[in-house]
């Protein structure tokens, strides 16, 4: 198992470095919200508006992400590295509820290029290689979440500031950055201009965006909002909040982990299947929750659902749709899926603002209840163009 996880660790280290480096910046966004939010001075509605700035981004970031590799080649993911860490130099300028939707929609275009690109070469490298890949290098994005989430929550707790937090968090993307250079050429399979012409199989590119869409908005309302919900909901102290996207991350991490072999040994559709019911009673919980330790358990639970759905799924689109279809297939449905990310929080902040958190995480526990259907009517084998 340990030469296993070696072997795979090796293989993708570009990729694997660049996703630990996309949740250093989303650990520490997540659980610097509650000092964004009040420095900025919005209201749950106004700043859940704001996060559709990344949605937007991410959008363009994904779709233009196949051309933008071809140019790049080799050294697309330490470019992309340099600009996210002047990215996550943006919140430092949302001083004003109408700050929030451009510094998140250059966030977004940043982060969002350099997350699409490492999994279009993970998924290139499983193929290549012959390895399941897609969960070890996710479980990579979920620790450094996790443990920047812990950090940060420490940095606040002794009095520092965003001006210090964040060029201080943008260092260690810096580091995790340079190594992200590749040994050879990144040669994406296929030209998109043909994979146009010829038509993507997009009934099962939809089935697996709803997929990543539900994961993401169950995910990223835990990491936007949980910090929040504990401070202010259930009297956590200020700092404590983080504990909240921290049990995500580190959670997501160990249960990315095992689903490297799990994956293998059930097989993509059960282990998705699955986990969209774990998520989704992790989700109910929450919405419960009399306690800071019931809430904790609730996103746990939540983690252990979300954790392996996006890795998978995209796994499973690489392996339903032909090789020159590939890089095409998984821009378009993360391009789809990610919405999710950004504007599954900003519609928990209406309905925060409308109806309590409570009842915001209940309505997204509805959502995730989606993947089981989704994954019920994939197709067995290989998809046809159309």
């Amino acid at each position: 198992m340990a030469e296993s996880l070696l072997r795979a660790m090796s293989v993708s280290r570009a990729p694997f470095m660049a996703l630990g480096g996309t949740g250093v910046i989303w650990g520490t966004f997540a659980a610097m919200v509650p000092v964004i939010k009040q420095q900025s001075g919005a209201s749950d509605a106004l700043f859940g508006t704001g996060l559709l700035g990344s949605a937007a981004g991410g959008m363009l970031a994904m779709y233009l992400a196949p051309r933008f590799n071809r140019w790049l080649g080799r050294i697309a993911l330490p470019v992309l590295a340099a600009l996210s860490v002047l990215a996550l130099q943006l919140p430092l300028l949302a001083q004003t509820p109408g700050a929030i939707l451009p510094v998140m929609l250059g966030l977004g275009v940043a982060v969002a290029s350099f997350d699409i690109s490492a999994n279009l070469r993970i998924s290139a490298l499983e193929t290549r290689h012959g390895l399941h890949l897609m969960n070890l290098n996710h479980a990579m994005f979920s620790l450094s979440f996790g443990i920047a989430s812990l950090v940060v929550a420490g940095l606040r707790h002794t009095g520092l500031g965003p001006g210090q937090i964040f060029p201080l968090m943008g260092f260690v993307v810096a580091l995790m950055g340079a190594v992200t250079l590749e040994r050879r050429a990144f040669t994406p399979e296929g030209d998109e201009a043909n994979v146009v012409a010829q038509g993507l199989p997009w009934g099962t590119v939809l089935l697996i965006a709803v997929m990543m869409f539900v994961s993401f908005v169950g995910e990223n309302t835990v990491e936007s909002w949980s910090a929040l919900f504990l401070e202010r909901e259930l009297g956590a102290a200020p700092g404590h909040g983080g504990f909240g996207p921290a049990m995500l991350g580190l959670t997501m991490a160990a249960f990315r982990l095992a689903g490297q072999f799990t994956t293998q040994a059930l097989g993509e559709r059960r282990v998705i299947l699955w986990s969209g019911v774990i998520g989704m009673l992790g989700a109910l919980v929450l919405s419960q929750a009399p306690t800071q330790a019931v809430a904790l358990i609730g996103i746990a639970l939540m983690a252990v659902g979300m954790s392996v759905i996006v890795p998978t799924a995209t796994s499973l689109l690489g392996h339903l749709v032909s090789p020159g279809q590939r890089d095409l297939a998984i821009s378009r449905a993360w391009m789809l899926g990610f919405v999710g990310f950004f504007a599954g929080p900003s519609t928990i902040g209406f309905l925060s603002e409308q109806f309590g958190l409570r009842v915001a995480f209940l309505a997204v526990a509805g959502l995730i209840a989606l993947i089981v259907p989704a994954v019920l009517r994939l197709p067995a084998g290989k998809t046809q163009p159309g």
